[in-house]
């Protein structure tokens, strides 16, 4: 079945956003040319600690961050809004729920998440939903050495053009392996609580934020 219309979906704790997340979403929008970005913050992730930012300041955060992105970008709050433990399967359901079955969806994750997928709650039903697509930074190689193998199987197998991605539902995998950006939210809160510059982690009006409302000092 064709498709006309592809929505690019970036989830995340964003706490807080960095260049880390714009660099992967700004990566796809130009391979993939999606009508619009929607980006999901994570209400309470169950593979991680208690967030440090409330949901209000991550979504500030996200559009000062995401402003001027050359697609449409909406900021969906349902992971936020939902009772208990977030789970990537039940987002997506909804969003087809949403959206209907006539669209490309793909979901874009950070290589260190694609190191954890396999424990993911019905991961392979992701695929069922949407696309997966992933570029990796330095130190998280895309290979069966750092990715659970049976998530390397379903990538090698399910692997596809951008073309294919976009004018089809779901079902197929994209791995770049040229993304060179190596931050992650806990060095930047670990260099915020010290004192350290930030400055090169997260986009300029996402720092100032932060130091406007004295996020990440104690930690």
């Amino acid at each position: 079945m064709g498709v006309t219309r592809c929505i690019a979906l970036l989830g995340g704790s964003f706490d807080p956003v960095h260049h880390g997340h714009v660099a992967l979403a700004n990566y796809f929008v130009k391979l993939l040319f999606p009508d619009a970005l929607r980006i999901l913050p994570a209400g309470l992730p169950y593979q991680k600690q208690a967030l440090k930012a409330t949901p209000e300041q991550r979504i500030a955060m996200l559009r000062l961050a995401f402003d001027g992105l050359s697609v449409p970008v909406q900021i969906d709050d349902q992971e936020i809004r939902r009772e208990g433990a977030t789970y990537t399967v039940d987002t997506l359901r909804a969003l087809r729920a949403e959206l209907g079955e006539d669209l490309s969806l793909v979901f874009l994750i950070g290589a260190d998440q694609l190191q954890k997928l396999h424990t993911w709650k019905d991961w392979r039903q992701l695929f069922d939903l949407a696309h997966i697509c992933t570029a990796s930074r330095p130190g998280f190689a895309l290979d069966a050495a750092h990715v659970a193998p049976e998530v390397n199987r379903e990538f090698l197998r399910r692997a596809a053009t951008a073309e294919q991605i976009r004018t089809t539902p779901a079902g197929l995998a994209c791995l770049a392996p040229n993304l060179a950006f190596d931050v992650s939210a806990t060095q930047i809160r670990a260099a915020l609580q010290s004192g350290q510059s930030a400055e090169s982690l997260i986009p300029a009006a996402v720092l100032d934020y932060i130091r406007q409302h004295h996020l990440y000092q104690n930690i």
